[in-house]
């Protein structure tokens, strides 16, 4: 349950916040974002939280964690806001609407480190003051925080939507949200007692109510207590990790298949030994098997000679012989994934920081308004980065006409038919190697090449690929492109598999 309007200023009244200066600022998820305040000698963590049914501010005295990449709000705030100080804190009226005024000093002290270039010692440099205006919207299912220059253009804020012009260059007007309450009728909403947590609290709590919205939050809600977090944290490992297992299970199957080589061996050289003049007919060879004294009964091909039988039965062998290798290295990696799997649960079971454990939870960092609509072929992600593959001509030629762009990387197989793989551009990134070296096994993978095992590729950026005039459907001829010899290396494979396990 979100935090109500009396709620808020019990909150803000604890916390006397006007004149201290923001030194830091964390955005552990895409819906919380945590201010360090300090003012004479106390310093403070706010925290906001703008998630559905639990939308709130308060102090908090728990770590909050970085995310694993900086996001995009918190960059912006921190580019605006970092070092600026809290002229005004207050509640729009009984909105939960939250108007936090920004002053921040253009004046810039150059010390003795500069004199060298200044002449001088000491010198101040003016340039122009800033103000801002942070709004903290707490309403459940439409929370935001939206930064604003002082006359209401907007930005920034946590979730853009255009819908309500709360994007960059649109306009928060808090004069028309004030007039519409006006004429409201005021609801009684009562402060929560939080009982639950009073045996929690401690005698030197100066902000007593701030700690008990903190704990409760933190043990009690809902869907923000660590109970709950546990218990889908739960849920997620069972199912991972069965998906997991199973995987597993099918590759120790196809493994003791393959122990069985030297029969596939042995029935060759039966069928050299006693094939000649006999009649393939029916589809079978009887013969006595000289090795154990018993007659046994072999598929051949009646379109076949003696040798091209025996070979087929040569070929299986030299095949289970070298996925014996192969499929050793896929178990032992198999089971290293699992085993960090158990090493990642054991450690949410242990953490106590709800915050924590709710990043730890996170399947990925792209919030909901900016997933991907349904795409054809395949997709994988790696570190980040998106590669999208496409196994025939239409997904190869849906892919480039409505899922790639012109930064994007396209990689194909040189000499052998097979399908188109993009790298996803990032912007301001370049594609590492190991990402590169991903979607070329992929290329390769998914082409005529993978018999052979490696094949030269071409590469190059989509905005460099001509439609063949009167080609097949997807063709396409590159220019700028540069070369890339790929051995199919199966642990690549294996780790984009196990990666995407739940894709």
């Amino acid at each position: 349950m979100s935090l109500n309007c009396n709620e808020i200023d019990v909150i803000l009244s604890e916390l006397s916040l006007d004149g201290s200066f923001i030194q830091e600022i964390v955005q552990p998820s895409y819906d919380a974002i945590a201010l360090n305040v300090y003012k004479v000698n106390d310093a403070k963590t706010i925290f906001i939280c703008t998630a559905a049914g639990a939308c709130r501010i308060h102090q908090t005295w728990r770590k909050v964690p970085k995310n694993t990449k900086p996001l995009r709000f918190m960059e912006c705030l921190k580019s605006h806001i970092k070092g600026a100080r809290i002229e005004s804190i207050r509640q729009i009226g009984k909105e939960r609407i939250i108007e936090v005024k920004l002053f921040k000093t253009g004046k810039i002290f150059v010390m003795n480190s500069a004199q060298t270039t200044l002449g001088r010692k000491g010198e101040e440099q003016e340039s122009a003051d800033e103000r801002y205006i942070l709004y903290i919207r707490l309403w459940s299912n439409a929370g935001n925080v939206i930064l604003c220059k002082e006359d209401g253009t907007i930005i920034d804020s946590m979730y853009r939507r255009p819908a309500k012009n709360e994007v960059t260059g649109g306009f928060f007007d808090i004069e028309a949200i004030k007039e519409a309450a006006k004429g409201k009728a005021e609801r009684v909403w009562q402060v929560r007692e939080f009982a639950e947590v009073a045996d929690k609290m401690r005698a030197e709590d100066k902000e007593p109510f701030n700690r008990k919205v903190d704990i409760w939050y933190n043990e009690y809600a809902e869907n923000l207590s660590r109970e709950a977090l546990l218990e889908q944290a739960e849920k997620w490992y069972n199912v991972r990790r069965s998906k997991m297992s199973a995987a597993l299970e099918r590759l120790n199957e196809k493994y003791e298949s393959f122990l069985q080589a030297e029969r596939y061996k042995h029935q060759g050289d039966l069928v050299m030994a006693f094939g000649f003049g006999s009649d393939f007919s029916s589809g079978y060879l009887e013969c006595e098997d000289y090795e154990s004294g018993n007659t046994v009964r072999l598929k051949v091909d009646a379109k076949k000679s003696v040798q091209e039988n025996a070979g087929s039965y040569y070929a299986q062998y030299k095949k289970a012989l070298s996925g014996q290798e192969q499929l050793k290295g896929d178990i032992e990696m198999a089971k290293k994934e699992i085993a960090a799997l158990d090493a990642q649960y054991s450690k949410i079971k242990e953490e106590k920081n709800v915050l924590k454990i709710e990043q730890l939870l996170r399947k990925n960092t792209t919030p909901k308004q900016q997933n991907d609509k349904e795409r054809v072929g395949l997709s994988y992600e790696m570190d980040g980065w998106l590669i999208l593959v496409g196994r025939t001509a239409t997904e190869n030629d849906e892919l480039l006409r409505h899922f790639v762009k012109g930064q994007d990387m396209w990689l194909h197989t040189r000499d052998f038919a097979g399908g188109y793989v993009f790298i996803k551009a990032r912007k301001d990134k370049t594609i590492p190697l190991e990402i590169l070296l991903c979607a070329g096994n992929l290329a390769v993978y998914h082409s005529k090449a993978r018999k052979n095992g490696k094949a030269d590729l071409y590469y190059t950026q989509v905005k460099y690929l001509r439609r063949a005039k009167n080609g097949p459907k997807g063709l396409v001829l590159p220019t700028n492109e540069k070369n890339l010899s790929i051995t199919l290396d199966n642990s690549i494979l294996r780790k984009l598999e196990i990666e995407n396990i739940d894709n």
